[in-house]
């Protein structure tokens, strides 16, 4: 009877000191204490019970010759060790604490640390192939201890892993140690997760290295996942991996698809798929809008020859009034020549030019970046009051842009207001005075765009303040978006502004609701700015977007703002069209 109760009262210590340890364990895979694991087997019989609970075995524990032995892949697994087959030796592999230990049943051998034992002295095949290892081996090769009742014939085996530590006594010098917690352990799917650091050195001298596995800033799928730490001090110590599992319910806070929308900043990128882009953005409804157009302003467009092989006039007209002078060309010669705009009074009076704006770019071989940077340097509208007074029937040189070489572009804005009629003559040359227009020829038209036009501004009122489902405007594909009509005094035909180049869009919202504003670009290659509430965006911040590639963040508003106001120009060089998206936001 006293032995019976001595027996209950063990068991009750060690359930105890389990639940205590295994609580601290629910979470986390690694910790300074790694807790007790309790084991119960019955000899000749499949159940056993681990941690309390009942676990069926491949193969009971048995009596061999007097000695007990018990299932080893069984009590590895339990015990965190490795025990494996290999295939390729066909021997069992285990490693405890300071043993590697080999078994070979063929050549009936036990290598421990390189040393060979008799095979029977310590392990033993059962009837169903299982391997099976004497019980005392548990003491001298795990670390367990174990006891037998014969009564009962049952076998009790306690096991208390000891942590490793962290000081390294060559070098004086202490790993660091990988923690982190989350704000809290139960997520929605798509909810933002907040990790929360908890490394540190124990010398105190700073953690200069993270690496994650596993770490997302938000999951997408219900279940259970395992995220795992590793950190570096400055000496290049390594701590061991920690582990945590995050738990997903299956409640949905954000998709997949609105994650990136809601939680990234104005001008991140979103990189999407021609899938996502299909079933998420192709046919979004469009965002009515009243159009009105500013036909104050003439605009003479030079984009033809866009690539020139000669030297010569390349596009020619007047203006009386305001004007838009716009240029963008490629010398397409084998020598440097210079890109100019001759002004040529032919009236009898001096006439005055004013130029309120301008852009303007250096020479470069890259199309999209001289477009780039001269509607930047337009849009962004620095104040000018220059002026030049022509003679009556002078010529005057208006602009020259800085010598370019073979293979490289320019591009150029300047809005012009005269008291009298000018005319303008964009030129290619290498040489410019006086004279040029009288010695140059008028070169052919190759394609591209070229005339001038009387729409240089384009103004779009929407109503943003109410609209539920994303929504859109298109810009640039010649039908919502008209491509503007024209005249080209040269060729004496009527023409069509393809792209709108050098056309000003003007976008109002008055109240605009919560939402996200974001450019897709589905015409090409494209890289250009836009103008939102006075600040410039860039589109995208560095490189070029290209066709589907993902979606960039131009604006996000609160719903509190009184308007919302887009200006942008086609930029030279990007391809059309390209599609504003307006996306409704609610309080997540």
């Amino acid at each position: 009877m006293k032995q019976m109760r001595k027996e209950l009262s063990l068991i009750a210590v060690i359930t105890l000191l389990f639940a205590v340890f295994s609580t601290a364990f629910a979470s986390a895979a690694q910790s300074m204490s790694t807790g007790s694991t309790y084991i119960l087997l019955y000899v000749d019989k499949n159940e056993a019970f681990l941690n309390g609970k009942q676990v069926t075995l491949d193969s009971p524990a048995t009596i061999i010759k007097d000695k007990m032995f018990v299932p080893a892949k069984f009590l590895g697994d339990a015990l965190g060790m490795k025990v494996e087959w290999n295939e390729k030796t066909r021997q069992v592999e285990m490693t405890t604490p300071g043993f590697n230990i080999v078994l070979d049943s063929d050549n009936k051998s036990v290598w421990i640390n390189g040393m060979m034992q008799p095979f029977d002295s310590a392990a033993s095949i059962s009837k169903e192939g299982r391997l099976l290892i004497k019980l005392t081996w548990l003491a001298d090769y795990m670390g367990a201890r174990y006891t037998y009742n014969d009564e009962l014939r049952r076998v009790e085996i306690i096991h208390s892993r000891t942590p490793s530590g962290i000081y390294i006594p060559d070098t004086g010098n202490s790993k660091p140690v990988a923690k982190f917690t989350f704000a809290k352990q139960v997520y929605k799917i798509g909810e933002p997760v907040k990790y929360v650091d908890l490394s540190y050195d124990p010398d105190a001298e700073g953690i200069v290295k993270y690496e994650w596995t596993g770490k997302e800033e938000a999951f997408f799928t219900a279940g259970t996942f395992p995220i795992s730490l590793t950190v570096w001090d400055g000496h290049g110590s390594k701590s061991e991996k920690y582990t945590r599992n995050i738990t997903i319910e299956d409640k949905t806070y954000l998709s997949a698809i609105e994650y990136p929308i809601y939680t990234k900043p104005v001008g991140g990128f979103i990189k999407t798929d021609w899938s996502m882009l299909w079933g998420n953005f192709w046919s979004l409804p469009q965002l009515p809008k009243q159009v009105t157009v500013d036909e104050s302003r003439k605009l003479l467009v030079s984009d033809s020859p866009e690539e020139f092989t000669e030297k010569g006039i390349l596009y020619q007209d007047t203006v009386k009034g305001k004007g838009r002078l716009y240029a963008d060309h490629i010398n397409g010669t084998r020598e440097k020549v210079t890109l100019a705009i001759m002004a040529k009074n032919n009236t009898d009076k001096p006439v005055t030019i004013k130029t309120t704006s301008k852009g303007e770019v250096w020479p470069s071989v890259y199309a999209n970046l001289i477009g780039n940077e001269a509607s930047v340097d337009f849009l962004i509208n620095d104040p000018l009051n220059d002026s030049m007074v022509v003679p009556p029937k002078q010529t005057f040189i208006y602009s020259q842009m800085p010598e370019f070489y073979p293979g490289q572009g320019v591009n150029l804005f300047y809005d012009v207001e005269t008291d009298g009629e000018i005319q303008f003559s964009f030129v290619a040359t290498d040489q410019i005075n006086q004279n040029t227009l009288n010695q140059l020829p008028l070169l052919p038209f190759t394609g591209h765009v070229r005339g001038s036009f009387q729409v240089s501004q384009v103004n779009w009122n929407i109503d943003a303040s109410s609209f539920t489902t994303p929504s859109r405007l298109i810009l640039g594909d010649g039908k919502t978006d008209p491509f503007q009509p024209g005249y080209d005094p040269l060729r004496k035909q009527n023409v069509l502004n393809e792209g709108n180049y050098g056309v000003v869009y003007k976008i109002h919202a008055d109240k605009p609701r919560r939402m996200a504003v974001m450019l897709l670009a589905y015409g090409g290659v494209f890289k250009g700015p836009f103008k939102i509430n006075g600040e410039i965006r860039l589109v995208p911040e560095s490189g070029v977007i290209t066709a589907f590639d993902g979606m960039q963040i131009l604006a996000k508003t609160t719903g509190k703002e009184d308007s919302l106001d887009i200006e942008f120009t086609p930029p030279a060089g990007s391809a059309f069209p390209i599609d504003l998206i307006f996306y409704p936001l609610d309080d997540r």
